[in-house]
């Protein structure tokens, strides 16, 4: 343990937090950070570890990463946001705002589809080609035009990527900015936190290149690899059309970096993350920097969608844009019923906890191979709530 540097700060009564911290370092971790406020107050802020998979870099109090899906909780929080302006109707036709998405019989289809994944839209039929991805017209126009995948409201399943431009051009719709715009200028300048989604090249040299999942040992099941068995299959187009994601370096290119991808490629630190997310879990201000309204935050812990994934071939429960604590293991957010936030891909998460006023944040460099709640996070969250008793 004293090759790994492990710095910042715990207040003594969460010293349980430092030491799962530390012992997920003895397991699998390369760089990682954790941190937590109770009631607004910062009571945990560590970071530690190597910045690259060579472990020369040490991970230091500004270091960046990708967060994957956790973005998908910014952009609902940009939705909130709206709505709480009075410039979005949840309960409106999405074609309301934008009027192309009337196509293929989606002409009735709520906004609220879109947030809790059951528009019908995860995967788009036609081939897509290279660097699709990259490009929001080309994304946006193939959503517009797709007819769903089953009858919406009748099932969710894991709008993977697609979320992100389906709640992005409706807000790019409605305030004339792009998603990644309207965060910044109304969540993250206000607040002062260090999260972006699309990155400027000027902070290349602090974001910590993602390290890609280890197999799992023989025996054990990769979903991942499940998934992709059957190229035809609905989470095999979700995740491999476009075909960028599942290419070698993707995710620690410029051209990633820079996009906006509002499902998936958010970079932030595990301390802006609690910060927001600590705002939320005491009534949406912090700091007197209002971002959601009370009503809002009721909105963001009701349950809209739960059981078996459409997607993803496992039991999910989204709200309104987040994702909610489930009892079996690897599912749970904490033991409070009104916990919301979201996971992403490889390990981190962000999360509010209305009751115990808790604001979490994760993020880590070593992706792990689990869909939901990452062991190491897991952890992380134990501590805390055995230290708050």
């Amino acid at each position: 343990m004293a090759s790994v540097p492990v710095e910042g700060t715990c207040d003594p009564r969460f010293e349980k937090v430092r030491k799962a911290f530390n012992q997920n370092f003895e397991r699998s971790e390369v760089g990682a950070a954790v941190a937590v406020t109770l009631d607004g107050r910062p009571i945990v802020d560590l970071w530690g570890g190597w910045s690259d998979g060579a472990k020369t870099t040490p991970w230091t109090r500004d270091t960046l990463v990708n967060v994957f899906s956790t973005t998908k909780g910014l952009t609902a929080i940009c939705a909130h946001r709206m709505v709480d302006q009075g410039k979005l109707d949840l309960n409106a036709p999405v074609a309301k705002y934008w009027p192309e998405f009337a196509q293929a019989g989606k002409q009735d289809l709520p906004v609220h589809y879109l947030l809790s994944h059951r528009a019908g839209l995860p995967a788009i039929r036609k081939p897509l080609p290279t660097r699709a991805l990259f490009n929001w017209d080309t994304m946006t126009t193939a959503l517009a035009e797709q007819d769903p995948w089953w009858t919406p409201g009748t099932r969710h399943g894991y709008h993977a990527l697609t979320y992100g431009w389906l709640v992005g051009e409706v807000i790019r719709r409605i305030s004339g900015r792009s998603l990644g715009a309207y965060f910044r200028d109304e969540i993250a300048r206000p607040l002062g936190v260090d999260c972006h989604i699309g990155l400027d090249a000027k902070h290349d040299a602090r974001v910590a290149p993602v390290l890609p999942a280890p197999l799992p040992p023989p025996g054990q099941p990769n979903p991942f690899l499940e998934m992709m068995k059957d190229p035809q299959s609905l989470a095999a187009r979700t995740l491999m059309n476009p075909p960028d994601l599942i290419a070698p370096h993707t995710v620690n290119s410029r051209e990633w970096r820079g996009a906006e991808i509002p499902a998936a490629n958010g970079h932030t630190t595990a301390r802006a993350l609690a910060r927001l997310y600590g705002a939320l879990a005491r009534g949406g201000e912090i700091d007197g920097v209002r971002v959601l309204t009370p009503a809002a935050i009721e909105r963001c812990h009701v349950e809209q969608a739960c059981g078996t994934d459409a997607v993803l071939a496992i039991s999910t429960r989204f709200s309104l844009g987040f994702m909610l604590s489930q009892p079996m293991p690897g599912s749970r957010i904490g033991p409070n019923a009104r916990t919301f936030g979201h996971p992403g891909a490889g390990g981190s998460l962000g999360f509010a906890d209305p009751d115990a006023r808790i604001g979490f944040g994760y993020t880590m460099n070593q992706m792990g191979a689990g869909l939901l709640i990452d062991a190491r996070a897991d952890a992380l969250i134990r501590a805390v709530y055995e230290a708050l008793g």
